[in-house]
Protein backbone atom coordinates (compact mmCIF):
# COMPACT_ATOMS: atom_id res chain seq x y z
CA UNK A 1 0.00 0.00 0.00
CA UNK A 2 1.34 3.42 -0.92
CA UNK A 3 -0.40 5.38 1.70
CA UNK A 4 -3.06 5.97 4.36
CA UNK A 5 -6.05 6.79 2.29
CA UNK A 6 -5.04 3.75 -0.43
CA UNK A 7 -5.03 1.23 2.79
CA UNK A 8 -8.31 2.53 3.80
CA UNK A 9 -9.91 2.34 0.11
CA UNK A 10 -9.07 -1.35 0.12
CA UNK A 11 -10.66 -2.18 3.60
CA UNK A 12 -13.52 -0.49 2.53
CA UNK A 13 -13.67 -2.93 -0.47
CA UNK A 14 -13.38 -6.19 1.43
CA UNK A 15 -15.92 -4.91 3.57
CA UNK A 16 -18.35 -4.20 0.53
CA UNK A 17 -17.42 -8.14 -0.89
CA UNK A 18 -18.02 -9.48 2.31
CA UNK A 19 -21.48 -7.81 2.73
CA UNK A 20 -22.56 -9.27 -1.17
CA UNK A 21 -21.51 -12.49 0.14
CA UNK A 22 -23.18 -12.07 2.89
CA UNK A 23 -26.10 -11.72 0.75
CA UNK A 24 -24.90 -13.97 -1.78
CA UNK A 25 -24.99 -17.73 0.52
CA UNK A 26 -28.88 -17.55 1.73
CA UNK A 27 -29.84 -16.60 -1.93
CA UNK A 28 -27.87 -19.60 -3.05
CA UNK A 29 -29.32 -21.86 0.28
CA UNK A 30 -32.71 -21.06 -0.88
CA UNK A 31 -32.52 -22.84 -4.36
CA UNK A 32 -30.18 -25.91 -2.53
CA UNK A 33 -32.48 -29.08 -2.61
CA UNK A 34 -32.80 -30.39 0.60
CA UNK A 35 -31.11 -33.64 0.01
CA UNK A 36 -27.86 -31.53 -0.98
CA UNK A 37 -27.94 -29.80 2.75
CA UNK A 38 -26.43 -32.84 5.02
CA UNK A 39 -23.54 -33.16 2.41
CA UNK A 40 -22.85 -29.27 1.80
CA UNK A 41 -23.21 -29.16 5.65
CA UNK A 42 -20.26 -31.87 6.39
CA UNK A 43 -17.88 -30.47 3.60
CA UNK A 44 -18.32 -26.72 4.86
CA UNK A 45 -17.53 -28.49 8.40
CA UNK A 46 -14.21 -30.11 6.99
CA UNK A 47 -13.36 -26.82 5.08
CA UNK A 48 -13.96 -25.02 8.07
CA UNK A 49 -11.07 -27.39 10.61
CA UNK A 50 -9.01 -27.53 7.72
CA UNK A 51 -8.75 -23.45 8.00
CA UNK A 52 -9.03 -23.88 11.16
CA UNK A 53 -5.91 -26.14 11.96
CA UNK A 54 -4.01 -23.97 9.72
CA UNK A 55 -5.08 -20.61 11.94
CA UNK A 56 -3.78 -22.45 15.12
CA UNK A 57 -0.11 -23.13 13.98
CA UNK A 58 0.18 -19.70 12.61
CA UNK A 59 0.97 -16.55 14.19
CA UNK A 60 -2.15 -15.23 14.03
CA UNK A 61 -4.49 -12.55 16.11
CA UNK A 62 -7.27 -13.88 18.61
CA UNK A 63 -9.50 -11.49 16.55
CA UNK A 64 -9.20 -13.57 13.13
CA UNK A 65 -9.65 -16.36 15.08
CA UNK A 66 -12.83 -14.79 17.10
CA UNK A 67 -13.84 -13.45 13.71
CA UNK A 68 -13.43 -17.19 11.91
CA UNK A 69 -15.72 -18.78 14.34
CA UNK A 70 -18.18 -16.32 14.92
CA UNK A 71 -18.83 -16.71 11.12
CA UNK A 72 -18.06 -20.38 10.96
CA UNK A 73 -21.00 -20.43 13.44
CA UNK A 74 -23.57 -18.73 11.54
CA UNK A 75 -23.03 -20.44 8.86
CA UNK A 76 -23.42 -23.89 10.24
CA UNK A 77 -26.77 -22.50 11.82
CA UNK A 78 -27.95 -21.15 8.58
CA UNK A 79 -26.88 -24.47 7.24
CA UNK A 80 -29.10 -26.20 10.18
CA UNK A 81 -32.05 -24.09 9.84
CA UNK A 82 -32.51 -24.67 6.10
CA UNK A 83 -32.36 -28.05 6.05
CA UNK A 84 -33.48 -29.18 9.14
CA UNK A 85 -37.07 -31.05 9.70
CA UNK A 86 -39.00 -30.87 13.35
CA UNK A 87 -38.45 -34.15 15.52
CA UNK A 88 -41.11 -36.51 14.80
CA UNK A 89 -41.62 -37.38 18.13
CA UNK A 90 -42.22 -33.88 18.80
CA UNK A 91 -39.69 -34.74 22.23
CA UNK A 92 -37.37 -32.52 23.54
CA UNK A 93 -33.72 -33.34 22.20
CA UNK A 94 -31.67 -35.00 24.60
CA UNK A 95 -28.87 -33.04 26.07
CA UNK A 96 -26.93 -33.04 29.43
CA UNK A 97 -28.25 -30.38 31.50
CA UNK A 98 -24.87 -29.48 32.52
CA UNK A 99 -24.25 -28.33 28.67
CA UNK A 100 -26.78 -25.50 29.32
CA UNK A 101 -25.48 -23.78 32.08
CA UNK A 102 -22.22 -22.59 29.36
CA UNK A 103 -22.14 -20.18 27.47
CA UNK A 104 -19.58 -18.41 24.93
CA UNK A 105 -18.72 -15.33 25.86
CA UNK A 106 -17.40 -12.77 23.26
CA UNK A 107 -15.48 -9.51 23.61
CA UNK A 108 -16.17 -6.30 21.76
CA UNK A 109 -14.58 -2.90 21.74
CA UNK A 110 -16.94 -0.87 19.44
CA UNK A 111 -18.11 -3.44 16.32
CA UNK A 112 -14.67 -4.84 16.92
CA UNK A 113 -14.25 -8.23 18.29
CA UNK A 114 -11.51 -8.67 20.73
CA UNK A 115 -11.51 -12.02 22.52
CA UNK A 116 -13.69 -15.61 23.12
CA UNK A 117 -13.91 -16.80 26.39
CA UNK A 118 -16.28 -18.76 28.28
CA UNK A 119 -18.86 -18.28 31.50
CA UNK A 120 -22.06 -19.75 32.76
CA UNK A 121 -25.28 -19.00 34.46
CA UNK A 122 -25.67 -18.81 38.12
CA UNK A 123 -29.11 -17.49 39.72
CA UNK A 124 -29.70 -16.78 42.86
CA UNK A 125 -33.22 -15.69 43.83
CA UNK A 126 -35.01 -14.44 41.10
CA UNK A 127 -31.87 -12.82 39.60
CA UNK A 128 -29.94 -14.50 37.01
CA UNK A 129 -25.95 -13.91 36.51
CA UNK A 130 -23.48 -14.51 33.63
CA UNK A 131 -20.56 -15.31 35.99
CA UNK A 132 -16.62 -15.88 34.36
CA UNK A 133 -13.39 -14.63 35.38
CA UNK A 134 -12.68 -11.05 36.23
CA UNK A 135 -10.10 -10.57 33.59
CA UNK A 136 -12.80 -10.98 30.59
CA UNK A 137 -14.54 -7.93 31.38
CA UNK A 138 -11.48 -6.02 32.10
CA UNK A 139 -7.74 -6.76 32.10
CA UNK A 140 -4.97 -3.93 32.80
CA UNK A 141 -1.83 -6.45 32.10
CA UNK A 142 -3.05 -6.85 28.97
CA UNK A 143 -4.70 -3.32 28.03
CA UNK A 144 -8.31 -5.54 27.36
CA UNK A 145 -10.81 -3.00 28.02
CA UNK A 146 -13.76 -3.98 26.11
CA UNK A 147 -17.36 -2.39 26.52
CA UNK A 148 -19.58 -4.86 25.35
CA UNK A 149 -20.17 -8.77 25.49
CA UNK A 150 -22.25 -11.34 23.64
CA UNK A 151 -23.44 -14.32 24.83
CA UNK A 152 -25.68 -17.26 23.43
CA UNK A 153 -28.78 -18.84 24.25
CA UNK A 154 -30.49 -21.58 22.99
CA UNK A 155 -34.17 -20.81 22.09
CA UNK A 156 -35.87 -24.30 21.44
CA UNK A 157 -35.89 -27.62 23.55
CA UNK A 158 -36.60 -29.71 20.52
CA UNK A 159 -33.95 -28.08 18.27
CA UNK A 160 -30.62 -27.13 19.76
CA UNK A 161 -29.40 -25.51 15.89
CA UNK A 162 -31.84 -22.68 17.38
CA UNK A 163 -29.95 -20.04 18.87
CA UNK A 164 -30.15 -16.58 19.71
CA UNK A 165 -26.72 -14.13 20.43
CA UNK A 166 -27.56 -11.56 23.05
CA UNK A 167 -25.54 -8.29 23.67
CA UNK A 168 -24.99 -6.65 26.82
CA UNK A 169 -23.23 -3.34 27.69
CA UNK A 170 -20.15 -3.79 30.10
CA UNK A 171 -20.40 0.16 31.44
CA UNK A 172 -22.87 2.40 32.37
CA UNK A 173 -22.95 5.74 32.90
CA UNK A 174 -18.79 5.35 33.33
CA UNK A 175 -19.15 2.38 35.79
CA UNK A 176 -18.75 -1.43 34.78
CA UNK A 177 -21.73 -3.01 35.11
CA UNK A 178 -19.97 -6.64 36.55
CA UNK A 179 -19.38 -7.47 40.50
CA UNK A 180 -15.60 -8.67 41.50
CA UNK A 181 -14.12 -9.10 44.81
CA UNK A 182 -11.36 -9.44 47.11
CA UNK A 183 -10.07 -11.17 49.34
CA UNK A 184 -7.21 -11.96 52.41
CA UNK A 185 -4.95 -12.84 49.09
CA UNK A 186 -5.86 -10.11 46.89
CA UNK A 187 -7.87 -9.40 43.78
CA UNK A 188 -10.14 -12.44 42.84
CA UNK A 189 -10.45 -12.80 39.32
CA UNK A 190 -14.05 -14.25 39.32
CA UNK A 191 -16.89 -11.64 38.12
CA UNK A 192 -20.95 -12.12 38.36
CA UNK A 193 -23.25 -9.70 35.85
CA UNK A 194 -26.52 -9.66 36.51
CA UNK A 195 -28.79 -10.49 33.41
CA UNK A 196 -31.89 -7.90 33.39
CA UNK A 197 -34.79 -10.09 32.63
CA UNK A 198 -35.96 -8.15 28.96
CA UNK A 199 -32.18 -9.21 27.77
CA UNK A 200 -33.05 -12.75 26.90
CA UNK A 201 -35.58 -13.94 24.51
CA UNK A 202 -39.03 -14.44 25.96
CA UNK A 203 -38.53 -18.48 24.88
CA UNK A 204 -34.84 -18.64 25.85
CA UNK A 205 -33.41 -22.82 27.29
CA UNK A 206 -31.02 -21.90 29.78
CA UNK A 207 -30.01 -24.06 33.35
CA UNK A 208 -28.37 -22.26 36.04
CA UNK A 209 -26.38 -22.86 38.66
CA UNK A 210 -27.42 -21.96 42.18
CA UNK A 211 -26.91 -22.05 46.06
CA UNK A 212 -27.69 -25.71 46.15
CA UNK A 213 -24.97 -26.50 44.08
CA UNK A 214 -22.27 -25.33 46.13
CA UNK A 215 -23.12 -27.68 48.76
CA UNK A 216 -20.98 -30.51 49.71
CA UNK A 217 -23.98 -32.80 50.56
CA UNK A 218 -21.07 -34.74 52.47
CA UNK A 219 -19.59 -35.69 49.37
CA UNK A 220 -15.48 -35.19 50.53
CA UNK A 221 -13.87 -34.17 47.56
CA UNK A 222 -10.48 -35.97 47.44
CA UNK A 223 -6.92 -35.62 45.45
CA UNK A 224 -7.47 -37.32 41.86
CA UNK A 225 -11.26 -36.99 41.94
CA UNK A 226 -12.87 -36.95 38.89
CA UNK A 227 -13.72 -33.46 37.87
CA UNK A 228 -15.29 -31.46 34.18
CA UNK A 229 -14.02 -28.23 32.68
CA UNK A 230 -17.19 -27.31 30.50
CA UNK A 231 -15.97 -24.25 28.35
CA UNK A 232 -14.84 -23.05 24.87
CA UNK A 233 -11.36 -23.81 24.18
CA UNK A 234 -10.26 -21.84 21.27
CA UNK A 235 -13.42 -20.92 21.14
CA UNK A 236 -14.16 -24.65 20.00
CA UNK A 237 -17.56 -26.01 20.57
CA UNK A 238 -20.48 -28.15 19.09
CA UNK A 239 -20.77 -24.91 15.98
CA UNK A 240 -24.41 -26.72 14.73
CA UNK A 241 -25.77 -26.87 18.05
CA UNK A 242 -24.37 -24.67 20.19
CA UNK A 243 -22.80 -26.75 22.64
CA UNK A 244 -19.74 -26.06 24.93
CA UNK A 245 -17.65 -29.08 25.39
CA UNK A 246 -16.10 -30.68 28.83
CA UNK A 247 -12.70 -31.38 29.43
CA UNK A 248 -11.82 -33.88 31.72
CA UNK A 249 -9.81 -33.00 34.88
CA UNK A 250 -8.50 -34.25 38.13
CA UNK A 251 -8.22 -32.93 41.62
CA UNK A 252 -4.16 -31.82 42.19
CA UNK A 253 -4.24 -29.80 45.49
CA UNK A 254 -5.58 -30.05 48.47
CA UNK A 255 -9.78 -29.35 48.26
CA UNK A 256 -10.25 -26.64 50.79
CA UNK A 257 -6.79 -25.60 51.50
CA UNK A 258 -6.00 -21.86 49.72
CA UNK A 259 -3.29 -22.99 47.32
CA UNK A 260 -0.10 -20.58 47.99
CA UNK A 261 -2.22 -18.39 50.24
CA UNK A 262 -4.72 -17.70 47.60
CA UNK A 263 -8.23 -18.51 46.77
CA UNK A 264 -7.56 -21.13 44.50
CA UNK A 265 -7.20 -24.96 43.92
CA UNK A 266 -5.10 -26.88 41.48
CA UNK A 267 -6.58 -29.11 38.60
CA UNK A 268 -4.90 -31.82 36.22
CA UNK A 269 -6.28 -31.09 33.34
CA UNK A 270 -5.41 -29.97 29.39
CA UNK A 271 -6.86 -26.61 28.92
CA UNK A 272 -6.25 -23.81 26.47
CA UNK A 273 -6.90 -20.53 25.97
CA UNK A 274 -10.65 -19.59 25.52
CA UNK A 275 -11.31 -21.73 28.79
CA UNK A 276 -11.19 -18.65 30.84
CA UNK A 277 -14.16 -18.62 33.42
CA UNK A 278 -15.79 -22.23 32.68
CA UNK A 279 -17.20 -23.56 35.53
CA UNK A 280 -15.63 -27.03 37.49
CA UNK A 281 -17.74 -29.42 38.37
CA UNK A 282 -18.01 -32.93 40.24
CA UNK A 283 -20.85 -35.29 39.57
CA UNK A 284 -22.96 -35.77 42.45
CA UNK A 285 -23.53 -38.98 43.68
CA UNK A 286 -26.47 -41.71 42.43
CA UNK A 287 -29.55 -40.25 44.84
CA UNK A 288 -28.64 -36.89 43.39
CA UNK A 289 -28.39 -38.00 39.67
CA UNK A 290 -31.75 -39.35 40.36
CA UNK A 291 -33.90 -36.46 41.40
CA UNK A 292 -32.00 -33.47 40.30
CA UNK A 293 -31.88 -32.55 36.53
CA UNK A 294 -28.66 -30.80 37.23
CA UNK A 295 -26.28 -33.19 39.40
CA UNK A 296 -23.30 -31.35 39.82
CA UNK A 297 -21.36 -29.99 42.17
CA UNK A 298 -20.07 -26.39 41.60
CA UNK A 299 -16.45 -26.60 42.88
CA UNK A 300 -14.63 -23.92 41.17
CA UNK A 301 -14.27 -21.49 38.16
CA UNK A 302 -11.38 -22.41 36.04
CA UNK A 303 -9.15 -18.88 35.39
CA UNK A 304 -5.62 -19.69 34.07
CA UNK A 305 -2.80 -22.88 33.52
CA UNK A 306 -0.06 -22.93 36.00
CA UNK A 307 3.36 -22.61 35.35
CA UNK A 308 6.93 -22.82 36.45
CA UNK A 309 8.93 -19.45 35.88
CA UNK A 310 12.08 -21.63 36.02
CA UNK A 311 10.89 -24.40 33.79
CA UNK A 312 13.13 -25.06 31.10
CA UNK A 313 10.94 -24.57 27.84
CA UNK A 314 13.28 -26.95 25.78
CA UNK A 315 13.72 -29.57 28.32
CA UNK A 316 10.56 -29.64 30.07
CA UNK A 317 6.67 -30.07 29.44
CA UNK A 318 4.35 -27.53 31.13
CA UNK A 319 3.27 -28.67 34.47
CA UNK A 320 -0.26 -29.11 33.16
CA UNK A 321 -2.19 -27.58 35.64
CA UNK A 322 -4.77 -24.69 36.18
CA UNK A 323 -5.89 -22.60 38.96
CA UNK A 324 -9.24 -22.48 39.29
CA UNK A 325 -11.10 -20.25 41.83
CA UNK A 326 -13.39 -21.45 44.78
CA UNK A 327 -17.04 -21.39 43.97
CA UNK A 328 -18.12 -20.22 47.33
CA UNK A 329 -17.07 -16.35 46.20
CA UNK A 330 -20.27 -16.37 44.40
CA UNK A 331 -22.54 -16.35 47.17
CA UNK A 332 -20.36 -12.56 47.75
CA UNK A 333 -20.75 -11.98 44.62
CA UNK A 334 -24.38 -12.55 43.86
CA UNK A 335 -25.39 -11.79 47.15
CA UNK A 336 -28.89 -9.13 47.34
CA UNK A 337 -27.43 -5.26 47.47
Amino acid sequence: MKNLQEATERICELKGSLIALDALVPALLEVVPPAVHASLMRSFEAHAEAARTVMLHTDISDVVLATFERDVARNLALLARRGSRPRPDGQEATVDALLLTATRITTFLGPGVLTSASGFFFRRGERLFLVSNRHVFADAASSHYPDRIEIGVHTDTRDLTRYAAVSLPLYRDGLGLWRDAKDSGGAVDVAAMEIPADALPADAVLHAFDETHLESRDEPIRIGDALAIVGFPLGFHDTIHHLAVARSASMASAYGVRFQQQGWFLTDARTHRGSSGAPVVKHRGQAARETSALPWQLVGVHSTRMDMRTRDTEQDESLGLNCAWYSDILLTLTAPT
